[in-house]
């Protein structure tokens, strides 16, 4: 084997934050960074599915530029900055927009200390939604036996679309429309999540991250106050690298 191929084959480091970073050929920088334990806020972002992009909560600056750390490959020696003051203010505003965009009433919510969305707005600071609210008047499809899908609170991250597809092999899920009419939908002969073929054991029906596909009869089995990122930051959980 020619030094050439061992040399493509080898780990290669880039600096993040001051650290350096191990990482394997094809990593990103966010598949790199998880793997050492680290943290770079993410919505759209799963390990197992194939990198989206969309959210854009992920930005860092590689090498002084902005990217989505789900989607720059890394190399070695490049200078990837996170934890900054420009890039922690564009994602509060990223994260605003989001809450206004939907109907995201925590208190009420039964993903409320399981909810990637609330416990990433916590670690950011954000105190307040900044922007006027939509208020968008979305279905409750309850037609399904075990789940419930509250369209009120869809992110549009695609986790459940690309799940259903690549994992399920169902294609259960897709995205509709453009701009704000933009829109999940869902793949049966009525629209109805009754009549598709998603199960509640379903890949699809686990990764969503707020509270827009949840499991029936099992409201506040975990009181509020005692659920995962109730006890601790996001950033400091292991599921901050789901």
């Amino acid at each position: 084997m020619s030094n050439q191929r061992i040399d493509a084959l080898s780990p290669g480091t880039f600096t993040f934050d001051d650290q350096d970073i191990e990482f394997a050929p094809g990593d990103t920088i966010m598949q790199a960074v998880t793997r050492a334990g680290g943290y770079i806020p993410h919505l759209c972002w799963r390990d197992g599915l194939h990198a989206h992009g969309s959210c854009r909560l992920c930005t860092v600056k590689v090498n002084g530029r902005m990217g989505a750390a789900c989607t720059v490959q890394a190399s070695a020696g490049q200078n990837v900055e996170s934890n900054t003051e420009e890039l922690r203010t564009l994602r509060r505003t990223l994260l605003q927009m989001l809450f206004v965009e939907g109907n995201h009433f925590c208190p009420s919510c039964e993903k409320s200390g399981n909810c990637r969305l609330q416990a990433t707005a916590y670690e950011a600071g954000m105190t307040d939604p900044h922007f006027e609210e939509f208020y968008p008047n979305r279905k409750v499809d309850a037609s399904h036996p075990d789940l419930l899908l509250d369209l009120n609170r869809c992110i549009l991250c695609e986790q459940c679309v690309r799940a259903s597809r690549d994992l399920d092999g169902k294609n259960v899920f897709a995205v509709s429309g453009h701009g704000v009419q933009t829109r999940l939908v869902v793949n049966s002969p009525s629209g109805l999540l009754g009549d598709s073929q998603i199960a509640a054991t379903d890949h699809a029906a686990q990764v969503c991250p707020v509270g827009a596909i949840l499991p029936k009869r099992r409201g506040f089995v975990i009181p509020i106050g005692q659920r995962r990122f109730d006890l601790e930051p996001i950033s400091q959980t292991q599921e901050g690298a789901a």
